[in-house]
């Protein structure tokens, strides 16, 4: 039997939705060359890639596809293998939403510990300088450091880090941590036996945060369960089916509530009126917490695109139950 030719997946060890895409491919069993991105492969990069942004696959028929949803929607769609989607189509929506959140405002936590506490930046920056130039040598690579760790703290307020945000996105990040430890202690995956769009979004993020010094010190000092998840999710597998929103209700409210509901919607909200509205900065409260950073343009179509997944979903027998016990309904309605 001919064995298919690879795709070729230019990524990173430390970005979320590089790794996000590999577990996704390594749970298909897609054949898949990792090619971290680096100096020595940019003028191939640039041939494929329409934007200067990880992960790229490029198919074996020589195709660019980027961002991470809707490479896994697009693989998703054609690839042999178990399926990530719920037959119940609310639960796969519910699936999809928890996806976008963790993709959107987890992103929030990794970016806030990596580059705000000193010890977690220069020794992400140092990672990054030799991936990218650690051929040329010593120099080489102190030099990169510097540029990389300027650079990337010069981008905390993209992702509205910052000290009026810095306590709300401790305890959020926290927060998550305990519920999905308790969760995951009587399931492999958040859905159940098997991986869901829901995972691949929260683990890209939590396995970033784990290789970090000081949330990954908190995530082994107090979440053993999420840590046994977060090494399963490298190189997931099948092993059961996907349970009910019955028996999952208990785990998983808390979290659309708490935080879909109470936190990332309507962050989502304020920040599309925002750029709508062509402001430079927004101030926003969320669960009685002030809010304040620069508009995020990309964000916008995101919150588009799960309000276009919510209008096809939104027949689904007790989605909408659930999500107005959570009070995500508004927002997407």
């Amino acid at each position: 039997m001919a064995v298919a030719d690879p795709c070729r997946l230019f990524g990173s060890e430390l970005s979320p939705y590089s790794v996000k895409v590999r577990s996704y491919l390594r749970y298909k069993g897609v054949p898949h060359e990792w090619t971290p991105r680096s100096a020595a492969n940019q003028a191939e990069f640039q041939k494929h890639a329409k934007l200067p942004l990880i992960p790229l696959v490029v198919t074996p028929q020589g195709e660019g596809l980027q961002d991470s949803t809707p490479v896994i929607e697009r693989f998703e769609a054609t690839a042999s293998g178990p399926s990530i989607v719920p037959d119940d189509p609310a639960l796969a929506f519910l699936s999809a939403l928890v996806e976008e959140y963790a993709d959107e405002w987890g992103n929030k936590w990794m970016f806030h510990y990596r580059w705000s506490y000193p010890a977690d930046c220069w020794a992400t920056a140092e990672r990054i300088a030799r991936q990218m130039v650690g051929e040329q040598g010593p120099l080489a690579v102190a030099q990169a450091r510097g540029a990389v760790a300027e650079r990337m703290t010069g981008r905390l307020g993209f992702v509205g880090s910052n000290p009026v945000t810095r306590p709300l996105i401790e305890a959020s990040f926290k927060r998550v941590v305990q519920m999905l430890d308790r969760h995951l202690a009587s399931r492999p995956y958040v859905l159940g036996g098997r991986p869901a769009m829901a995972d691949f979004g929260l683990w890209g993020q939590l396995y970033e945060a784990a290789t970090d010094p000081t949330p990954g010190a908190h995530m082994r000092a107090s979440a053993k369960h999420v840590m046994a998840w977060v090494e399963r999710m490298v190189s997931p597998r099948l092993e059961g089916e996907f349970e009910s929103w019955e028996t999952l209700s208990t785990g998983l409210m808390p979290l659309l509530s708490e935080e879909v509901g109470a936190l990332f919607l309507p962050w989502s909200a304020a920040n599309a009126a925002a750029v709508q509205n062509a402001e430079k900065n927004f101030e926003v409260t969320l669960a009685g917490a002030a809010w304040s950073q620069e508009p995020q343009k990309y964000h916008a179509r995101s919150l588009a695109e799960i309000r276009r997944k919510y209008a096809v979903a939104k027949g689904a027998p007790g989605l909408d139950a659930v999500l107005a016990e959570a009070d995500c309904l508004s927002w997407l309605a």
